[in-house]
């Protein structure tokens, strides 16, 4: 059996659901396609918050075909490979699908497996990760049952979704402890294959200052390699003119992991992707830099930004207007200009809406200086951006 599709996405996660429901409100006689095997849709900018306590697991999961909009047909499958030349997608059940456009949105891969030990110890012996769909409640736990000691926070050395989310449930983790009289018996550390603690002066300012606040002890230059969950210990190995072929041995009590991450296999092996595995798109069009009649937006695309829900929002709409003028046979003009936004959640009741583009200057949405820390900001985290995902953005509403 085969389908033929005028466009065709590949994820049904907030890219592919968004782009899709732009394009519906444009044009509600549009062919369109959306492949996509998992069965449950996450918020997944909310789990920095469950993993502290303070927001519900269940609230962050909706079921995939009440999201999926009407009038699109649901792919219920995997991608598996890609023949541009062709214009076809090959299922994991071996059917082609194909299409005149294609765009590509599966979002990125956790490459547990690169950390040695990790897999056999995560969600026990105090090694937890909000990374982990199942493991996110693990982290409420782990830092309730906190009595003191080491607690490690990494961040690996490979692009991330959410670059802000390693170190958000360090600060909360402090604030946590310190609420709980646990923080003077308390050493943190953060292990980063980063060279700072964040690429904007003018937010990393702030940043440094809720570091020496929380005491944090910052290690960068350095990756997780292996971790020993019984035995408490966690090696990290340096790279860098300073740190090369360092290693380091690590005893913790907490561990929270951030696992290295990449586009997904099928995305890396294909002629779509660049050298670095990503979907290779022009930075500003979203056009692909071959096969013109290809878009990719999202954490798998070449897009050199900060891989985040709120870059995927202001991606959107670009890639519509450039897509549909494709369509019509004229030149892609609307241009994206890195836009994205890391809401750092400092402490309980404490936020830096850290916003910028491709050149790393801020730009900002309110007319207050954004890089100080905010109650108001923090309840925008908590309250408003999830409505607005599931009411607005998912439905293309904005």
């Amino acid at each position: 059996m085969s389908h033929q599709h005028q466009i065709l996405i590949v994820g049904g996660g907030n890219a592919g659901i968004s782009v899709a429901s732009q394009l519906l409100r444009k044009n509600k006689q549009l062919d369109i396609a959306i492949i996509e095997p998992s069965d449950k849709h996450y918020y997944q900018p909310a789990w920095t918050l469950v993993g502290a306590g303070v927001f519900n697991m269940k609230d962050t999961i909706h079921q995939e075909k009440d999201v999926m909009p009407k009038n699109v047909k649901w792919i219920h499958q995997k991608a598996i490979s890609f023949q541009p030349e062709e214009n076809t997608v090959t299922l994991d059940n071996q059917e082609k699908v194909n299409y005149q456009y294609l765009v590509v949105a599966p979002g990125i891969q956790l490459n547990w497996n690169e950390i040695k030990g990790l897999k056999e110890t995560l969600g026990k012996n105090g090694v937890c990760s909000n990374y982990s769909v199942e493991n996110v409640p693990y982290t409420w736990e782990t830092l309730k049952n906190f009595k003191g000691g080491k607690a490690l926070f990494t961040n690996p050395n490979t692009p991330v979704k959410c670059g802000g989310a390693p170190h958000k449930i360090m600060w909360l983790a402090a604030d946590y402890l310190k609420k709980h009289d646990v923080f003077d018996k308390t050493e943190i550390q953060y292990w980063s294959g980063g060279t700072r603690l964040f690429g904007v002066d003018k937010y990393e300012k702030t940043l440094k200052k809720v570091a020496e606040r929380d005491k944090v002890q910052m290690n960068f230059f350095t990756k997780l390699v292996e971790i020993d969950g019984p035995n408490k210990k966690a090696k990290f190995v340096g790279f860098g003119e300073q740190n090369k072929d360092k290693e380091y041995w690590v005893d913790f009590d907490m561990i929270h992991i951030t696992p290295p991450q990449s586009a997904p296999d099928f995305i890396r092996n294909s002629p779509l992707a660049n050298t670095a595995g990503w979907v290779d798109v022009d930075k500003h069009s979203l056009q692909h830099v071959k096969y013109p009649n290809i878009f990719s937006l999202g954490d798998a695309s070449s897009l050199p930004t900060s891989r985040t829900g709120a870059a995927i929002r202001k991606q959107a709409p670009v890639l519509v207007k450039n897509l549909m003028a494709v369509m019509a046979g004229q030149q892609p003009a609307a241009s994206y200009n890195g836009y994205t936004s890391c809401p750092v959640v400092t402490g309980y009741g404490k936020l830096v809406l850290c916003e910028f583009d491709y050149n790393n200057q801020p730009i900002e949405t309110f007319p207050f200086d954004q890089s100080k820390e905010r109650w108001s900001m923090y309840q925008l985290k908590r309250r408003v951006l999830p409505w607005l995902y599931w009411n607005k953005i998912l439905p293309g509403k904005m």
